[in-house]
């Protein structure tokens, strides 16, 4: 009942706001894009951009698919409950992103019409792309950036996977892509006092090892801290058990679309594929995610003897997330090195939060986005060589880019973890996160959604 409340009134503020907000509606930029493009050399660039940069959000929509298949790392009687939070993830985050999450991120950035209010914290203009904001180019800008948004919500699904709460799921997206996620982007991306540091040329995280993948994960490491564990995960003891994942098949389809949809995450937010350092943005992206697989593969290998095939795509898309941040600054030889530490990062941060903090991380989310996130943020600061964007690291003998790099990490930490357990324990409190033991050992599916994801065990259930 209290879930069904909370419902109803988000559905009465959101009628209420969009009611007096009729007025507003009739004011505009350049909704029809004619007055935006001209037929000249400048006008053709513009277009290329345009589609260049709508296209990539395209790609990075598509990695919703690849998370999708990760639930092949759960047992098949959650892997329903999986499918359905990460589809529908994305649709109530781009609700509330819609309604105040975009404002809140690039209100004062200038990166569209209307968006020209804001300060060293927060935005305030955009709203609901009404006004100025009904424009092409600010609502590429939306557009796209909802895809970054729904990637940091979808985390949280694997680490809180097989024992949350679908309503408290939805709950949390709500404020991730609303809040969460748009004000520390605001800082790093908006404008905001992260970007601003006078250290270095600011913070910077170029397509999201911080702002997305780092934010995510650390909200889902409250989300799992605050649930405990499965049932069955740990003896009486404390020592963790081995819970096999379904299929495998499923895991290797969705390494494979995720790294595709990379060279959409990091060439894309050039947001112009006139900027022709694209080709090494995408040279450095593959770079890292081949080598973060590459040291799984030896390193699993050297310690048991056998390859781990979950591990070693778990190996490639830390990788992945590490050269997030640093992907247009840095050397492909930097790539390399960033990859091979993050394989080596993946690991043993999951060995550790798994053997020591007793943390139950059912698809190792934390080791791939959470860590590798924060070393992505880092590596900027190490390995940027001065090429592009001003920005040069330790190597280039500048130590100031690096303190830079610190203070956003340590932002990154206290700003997720402090707000995600805030979320979690309020939701814990009111709604109730976790489901009911019965309904754990049966299996979320059938109790939460009504039908099993393989029609052959509705029978046994």
């Amino acid at each position: 009942m209290k879930a069904k409340r909370l419902w109803v009134l988000m559905v009465l503020a959101i009628l209420s706001l969009l009611t007096g907000l009729t007025e507003i509606a009739e004011a505009g930029g350049d909704p029809s894009g004619a007055a935006t493009f001209t037929d000249d050399v400048a006008g053709l660039k513009l277009a290329v951009n345009f589609a260049w940069t709508l296209v990539t959000g395209f790609l990075v929509f598509f990695m919703q698919a690849g998370f999708a298949m990760l639930g092949g790392l759960l047992r098949k009687k959650c892997m329903t409950n999986y499918l359905t939070k990460s589809y529908m993830d994305f649709s109530a985050g781009a609700l509330t992103y819609w309604l105040f999450g975009f404002a809140l991120m690039f209100g004062g950035s200038a990166l569209g019409s209307g968006l020209d209010k804001g300060n060293w914290f927060i935005g305030y203009s955009g709203w609901l792309l009404l006004g100025d904001a009904y424009d092409v180019v600010t609502m590429e800008v939306w557009l796209f950036q909802m895809m970054f948004a729904a990637t940091a919500a979808t985390i949280v699904a694997g680490l809180c996977a097989e024992r949350l709460k679908f309503q408290a799921y939805l709950v949390y997206s709500f404020f991730v892509c609303g809040i969460i996620y748009p004000i520390y982007g605001h800082w790093v991306w908006g404008g905001g006092w992260l970007a601003t540091l006078p250290f270095g040329v600011g913070a910077r995280d170029f397509a999201g090892s911080g702002v997305v993948h780092s934010i995510g994960g650390l909200v889902g490491l409250a989300g799992a801290i605050a649930l405990g564990p499965r049932i069955g995960k740990f003896t009486a003891d404390g020592k963790p058990v081995a819970i096999p994942g379904h299929n495998l098949t499923f895991v290797v389809l969705g390494t494979f679309i995720l790294f595709f949809g990379w060279f959409g995450f990091n060439p894309g937010s050039t947001l112009a594929a006139t900027d022709l350092r694209i080709s090494a943005i995408a040279v450095n992206t593959f770079l890292a995610g081949a080598l973060g697989a590459i040291t799984i593969a030896y390193l699993t290998y050297g310690v048991t003897g056998k390859a781990d095939l979950g591990l070693i795509c778990n190996g490639a898309l830390g990788g992945l997330v590490a050269i997030t941040a640093p992907c247009a600054y840095v050397h492909p030889w930097g790539a390399v090195c960033i990859g091979i530490i993050a394989g080596f990062v993946m690991m043993y941060t999951n060995k550790l939060l798994e053997v020591v903090c007793k943390i139950d991380d059912p698809v190792g989310a934390a080791g791939v986005h959470a860590a590798n996130g924060i070393w992505g943020i880092l590596a900027v600061g190490i390995f940027a060589d001065g090429s592009y964007g001003g920005v040069n690291g330790l190597i280039t003998g500048s130590a100031w880019q690096l303190l830079a790099q610190i203070i956003d990490a340590i932002a990154t930490i206290a700003w997720a973890l402090g707000l995600g357990f805030f979320i979690f324990y309020l939701l814990k409190a009111t709604i109730g996160i976790r489901v009911e033991p019965e309904i754990e050992l049966e299996g979320l599916d059938i109790h939460e959604h009504g039908t099993p994801c393989y029609p052959e065990d509705a029978i046994k259930v």
